[in-house]
């Protein structure tokens, strides 16, 4: 059974480790996906149970010199706590950071006043204790900060060296050596050397390198730490809005429980001011709920009898006696809560390229840097006897290059590049409605060419009403039939017939046999009679008789309504006109869109007269109608050949096509099934959220982008730097207290340019976009080379007794040419056979008949 299960990683200092750690995880057997988050020091695997255990995930985790602690998440409403996303690592650094800093200060004096002349108190018969002076503060702040040093060291002996690694090298190099030194300084000062040369020895001693390489270590660390904290501000602040008691009605009493208590059909009460437990639906009261937390929406709205509230979002004026539907990590908040965290553990794909770097970092810099030592050593007296003064030898100059190098380069700022950037740009996004289930989602979205729209519900309210009834008979009978059918269903339109009936206190009749044939009709039994409701080919395919009604039909879908025809065992009963409101903001985004250069197109499985009255209307230039679920697939595949899309729907037969697009966004109060198939999710249900959940995802994939190039950049420029090979230039003193200081500043700007997403405003217009290709199959879509019959037909073959002739063919051609819906009919006297296009809705009997009553037989049908 495949199992997902959530760790917390301790002992990860870089990108180098959290590379190390995904790469060895995922070479276990069973396996299936692996995602390592430095930026939350925490794990997520998926795995098959039969084959692995949690057990010998975090043993494995432990041989490589890690921590690993399994998380247990299943008694909890949400997938991540508070008591995870608290800073607990930047208290303790900033108290390293105000011991070491202290000691610092004396330790640089001591050593740069002995160079430059300053006072420091001591006469040149004790350089000596200057040296163990030195030493001492230097290794207090080594003890101070031994973190870097045991981890690094760690990292050398399970053969996983980390940025710790890089630190530990740095100034244990320099404190080794300069211990060294000092050692010489001790038996020149006893046994009465030349002053001078006490002079140029105590000039090579560089404690102050060993402390100070972990002390701006310590600062970088710091404030990373406090910028990463920044990042998980938009987790934190909706596990702030999850209530945490209910008020549950018992017996007409008020009780107060833990929101853990409350289970599916609990009634309770919400008074004004208080916030909702859990998702509920009205059952008693008025009132106004504030969703601002949720949808990013700044006026309350209205709630009834029937509303649903969610969790989370603040009762405003009246009292609400609700009725629980959703509880626990079922609930919305909790649903987004986990999307934002799954999406923050989700890997963009451009984050792999920062993996494959990151895995090979940290031994490439420690083969440079001793590559660059033993270079400078056997190449490099020439250039240190006649450009640096004598007292600095040629070792000394050496060892400080190699130092230099392992202190200035910087796998941490390749690591947060982008995880900091998708942890702001997603949690900006929940911010405003807009929900990215994953990275990729957040990636991919700003790259689209295309963005198809689903109609009903997606650019209209999908609140349509009844507007006009046609009735061939009694009208009584049209009513009570279409109410009795139209019940049973729950799509938009049957909605709003079941409501204008119910207004009008229509009976409505059982029916048995209900069946739902997607994207045509609905049919049944009443009274024993054959009843069926739906679109214009339905009726034919049934062989009812709608030719006096068609002028009408045609008219009715030409003013942007939609017809629905209703019959009864062969007797067509009328018509039902119903029609949809677009949307306030429909037209605006559009037209926004438009303007990315994204080329929107409306897919849908209305009649084409009343898509195109709608896409007049809004601005949009290319409509494909009357298509079935199926017939979606074909498009969105269509299209994806020419470019990226990203398409946009809310109902049950827009989930295949929201699967197969580039990007699927579903809108928020569309059908769960469909929110499900969805990459987004707007909270919203608004188009201007798409326009700018593309806007936020360019924004951030820039951001990203951004951060790794000056990540690479840094390293690519300050490892030769360090390394002296700029020294022609005057460039050849850089002090390895300068590479840490450099190394602490990039992580920094790293994450600092990713909170910068925060400020970011992705509704504001931008008038410059791509330049789109439109496709061929788009140039004449009002003669829709997509054949939008042809994306609801199926293809068959018919094996066919009793042929001997060729006027046996054309008599079987003949027949099943008669039945309706049926094209392209080729009949083959050799294979004996037929091959034909029908209308997937005409059942297998039906051809049968027809080939019967020709006076031949059919064997099989495939």
């Amino acid at each position: 059974m495949k199992i997902d299960e959530k760790y917390t990683i301790s002992g990860m200092s870089c990108a180098a480790c959290s590379a190390r750690i995904n790469k060895t995880v995922s070479s276990l057997s069973g396996i299936k996906e692996v995602n390592v988050n430095l930026l939350t020091n925490s794990m997520v695997v998926t795995y098959d149970d039969t084959l692995l255990s949690s057990s010998k995930i975090i043993e494995t985790i432990e041989k490589i010199g890690y921590g690993a602690t399994l998380l247990d998440i299943s008694s909890s409403t949400t997938s991540i706590s508070k008591k995870e996303l608290e800073d607990h690592e930047t208290p303790k650094l900033i108290k390293r950071l105000i011991i070491s800093f202290i000691l610092l200060i004396p330790l640089f004096y001591l050593s740069m006043g002995f160079m430059l002349g300053w006072p420091i108190g001591f006469s040149h018969e004790y350089i000596w204790l200057l040296a163990l002076i030195e030493m001492l503060l230097s290794l207090s702040i080594i003890l101070i900060n031994i973190k870097f040093f045991i981890s690094g060291t760690k990292g050398i002996l399970h053969k996983t060296p980390n940025m710790d690694t890089l630190v530990m090298l740095g100034s244990g190099v320099a404190f080794i050596y300069s211990f060294i030194i000092m050692c010489f300084l001790f038996n020149y000062s006893i046994n009465g050397y030349p002053m001078e040369k006490i002079h140029v020895t105590m000039m090579n001693i560089s404690f102050e390198t060993s402390g100070m390489v972990p002390t701006l270590i310590t600062i970088g660390k710091t404030l990373e730490s406090f910028s990463k904290g920044k990042t998980t501000n938009a987790i934190k602040a909706l596990l702030d809005l999850s209530p945490k008691t209910a008020t549950l009605l018992i017996n007409n009493e008020e009780k107060v429980v833990s929101v853990e208590e409350v289970k599916i059909n609990d009634i309770f009460i919400i008074k004004p001011g208080e916030s909702v437990p859990v998702d509920a639906e009205v059952i008693k009261g008025i009132s106004s709920i504030d969703e601002s937390m949720l949808t990013g929406e700044s006026l309350p709205i209205d709630k009834t009898i029937g509303s649903i509230v969610k969790s989370g979002t603040i009762n405003q004026n009246g009292v609400l006696i609700c009725k629980a539907i959703r509880v626990g990590k079922e609930t919305t908040l909790n649903q987004i809560i986990a999307s934002v965290e799954k999406a923050a553990n989700s890997k963009a794909r451009i984050s792999r390229i920062a993996d494959k770097v990151s895995g090979i970092f940290v031994p490439v810099v420690i083969i440079i840097a001793l590559i660059v030592f033993l270079c400078w050593l056997l190449f490099g007296a020439d250039f240190v006897n006649n450009h640096l003064d004598i007292q600095s030898s040629l070792l000394s100059y050496s060892i400080e290059r190699g130092i230099a190098v392992l202190v200035i380069s910087c796998p941490c700022a390749l690591g947060l590049a982008t995880p900091v950037a998708i942890m702001v740009g997603n949690g900006k996004g929940a911010k405003n409605g807009i929900l990215f289930k994953n990275a990729e989602a957040i990636e991919n979205t700003g790259k689209i060419k295309y963005i198809v729209l689903d109609k009903t519900g997606t650019i209209t309210e999908g609140k349509p009403t009844v507007v006009d009834i046609i009735p061939t008979g009694d009208i009584n009978e049209l009513l009570q039939i279409a109410f009795s059918l139209e019940v049973n269903s729950s799509h938009p339109l049957s909605k709003a017939i079941t409501h204008y009936c119910n207004a009008k206190n229509i009976k409505s009749i059982e029916v048995t046999n209900f069946e739902n044939i997607t994207g045509k009709g609905i049919q049944g039994r009443i009274n024993s009679e054959f009843a069926i409701a739906g679109n214009v080919s339905f009726m034919k395919i049934h062989k009812i008789d709608i030719s006096k009604y068609e002028s009408q039909i045609e008219n009715l879908s030409k003013q942007g309504k939609t017809p629905i025809l209703f019959a009864k065992d062969k007797d067509f009963l009328g018509i039902i006109a119903v029609s949809d409101v677009i949307k306030s903001d429909s037209q605006e985004s559009i037209a926004m869109i438009k303007k990315l250069g994204i080329i929107p197109i409306m897919l849908t499985g209305d009649n084409a007269y009343a898509a195109n009255h709608i896409a007049s209307q809004v601005g949009i230039d290319y409509v494909i109608s009357e298509v079935l679920p199926e017939g979606k697939l074909q498009v969105i595949e269509k299209l994806k050949t020419e470019g990226k899309v990203l398409m946009v729907g809310d109902g049950i037969n827009d989930s295949i096509a929201l699967t197969s697009a580039d990007v699927g966004m579903a809108i928020g109060q569309g059908n769960d099934i469909a929110i499900d198939s969805a990459d987004i999710v707007l909270m919203k249900s608004s188009l201007k959220e798409a326009y700018a959940a593309i806007r936020l995802s360019q924004y951030t994939y820039l951001n990203i982008k951004e951060n790794l190039f000056w990540a690479f950049f840094y390293n690519l420029i300050m490892i030769p730097i360090a390394a002296g090979a700029f020294s022609g230039i005057g460039l050849y003193k850089l002090a390895p207290w300068m590479g840490s200081a450099a190394m602490a500043a990039s992580s920094v700007f790293v994450v600092l340019n990713a909170l910068r997403i925060n400020f970011f405003n992705p509704y504001k217009k931008k008038l410059k976009g791509q330049k789109t290709k439109i496709p061929n199959f788009l140039l004449n879509i009002n003669s829709c080379p997509i054949n939008k019959e042809e994306l609801n037909m199926k293809k068959l073959t018919l094996n066919i007794d009793g042929m001997m002739c060729m006027h046996c063919v054309a008599h079987v051609k003949k027949a099943l040419e008669s039945i309706e819906g049926v094209q392209d009919v080729e009949v083959s006297l050799e294979k004996n056979e037929a091959t034909l296009k029908a209308d997937e809705n005409i059942q297998n009997d039906i051809f049968y008949k027809a080939i019967e009553e020709a006076g031949y037989k059919i064997n099989s049908i495939k």
